[in-house]
């Protein structure tokens, strides 16, 4: 009784792995298109034989936290609850094991992330010593020798480093019993010494089946609208395998975003500069700000098709187009040069807080630059 009050805390905070307006991780019953990575951490759960150390990488929003604790309901739930044949991880919702996952309070699990600041109403820019610290009195008591003690850690590339090495003593040296879950969507900037303590299991984006079929389970979680006929292709397109990805661009308006830069590059060298300044203005308050980022994340994204789709003809009809168009052989290093500057000059205006309105601008300014003769 003494762990609720913890749990209660835990649930009414902000939460720096969960996705505005979609379920956890935790609380996502099915997984889709890792099967095969799932088959592994249960023929290891199964035999008993389970590498003390697991790095779960990819790219974000693909399934990675969904497997990590759909592994830590199989592990703690009864044996008898679980797949005997080792081949799913699939654990009934209404065991207790279940619902004590959910509400992070059963004694075998520990997770480590980003703290919210209540005071500065912030998350923290990195997983601090303090947050793995947690790990010497978890890692201390056992309550029977056939329980395990299930460590998720996400993300790990977000830890800093005496925060690593702080992990990495608990790597080398874990009790029997002991499963270390390491969510990455950045592997190469985690300490190689932990690399080298894990087992990899590189999870690969979805394909579209399975990422229609992840998002409309979201979808219908939440009581939202799903993405029509014509949003799916384009939605599948853009979030590139990723349903995380996906599911922030329905909800942030991505697909409207999206038609709005590619219109932009569409009519250059003509620019409609009242509608530059229109979007701009949107953009600029600090309540746009999931939009702002967003827009810089599809305009990057659709610098890097355009260029990708001169050098490989990749992309679609009208990509190739405007690609020969604007870019052609001759102007490959000034958009290449483009891209670069927008990503750094984006990255400068979050760090110090600069003027967004401005950087639009200047963006699109470079844009037309880039084009000219």
């Amino acid at each position: 009784m003494a762990r609720a009050p913890a749990a209660t805390q835990i649930e009414s905070l902000p939460e720096a792995d969960r996705l505005d307006g979609a379920l956890h991780p935790r609380e996502t019953q099915t997984l889709f298109g890792h099967d095969e990575a799932e088959r592994t951490l249960a023929k290891a759960l199964s035999s008993g034989r389970m590498h003390h150390g697991w790095l779960l990488a990819g790219r974000d929003g693909i399934g990675k936290a969904t497997l990590a604790y759909r592994f830590a309901r199989a592990a703690l739930a009864g044996p008898d609850e679980r797949d005997p044949k080792g081949q799913s991880l699939e654990v009934s919702d209404d065991t207790v094991a279940s619902h004590q996952v959910r509400a992070l309070s059963h004694p075998g699990l520990l997770l480590i992330r980003r703290a919210y600041d209540t005071k500065t109403k912030r998350f923290t820019a990195s997983i601090p010593t303090d947050a793995v610290r947690r790990l010497r009195s978890f890692l201390a008591h056992r309550a029977a020798d056939d329980t395990w003690r299930i460590v998720i850690v996400d993300k790990a590339d977000e830890l800093n480093i005496n925060a690593a090495n702080t992990l990495l003593k608990s790597l080398e040296e874990p009790p029997p019993g002991t499963v270390f879950l390491l969510v990455s969507s950045a592997p190469g900037r985690l300490l190689p010494t932990i690399r080298s303590r894990c087992r990899t299991l590189a999870l690969q984006p979805l394909s579209n089946d399975a990422l229609r079929a992840a998002a409309t389970q979201a979808l219908e979680a939440t009581d939202q609208r799903e993405p029509g006929v014509v949003d799916w292709p384009v939605l599948e397109r853009l979030s590139e395998g990723s349903v995380g990805r996906l599911l922030g661009l329905w909800a942030s308006g991505g697909r409207e975003l999206h038609e709005r830069i590619a219109k932009l590059t569409a009519s250059l060298p003509r620019v409609d500069w009242r509608g530059v300044h229109a979007l701009a203005d949107e953009l600029q308050p600090a309540a746009a700000q999931q939009r702002f980022e967003l827009f810089f994340e599809l305009f990057i994204g659709h610098l890097a098709r355009l260029i990708r789709a001169q050098v490989t003809g990749e992309g679609t009809a009208a990509e190739r187009e405007v690609a020969a168009r604007l870019i052609g052989e001759a102007k490959l290093a000034s958009f290449a040069a483009l891209w670069e500057r927008v990503a750094r000059e984006k990255a400068e205006t979050m760090a110090l807080n600069l003027d967004r309105k401005t950087l639009i601008l200047d963006t699109v300014s470079g844009l037309v630059e880039a084009t000219q003769p």
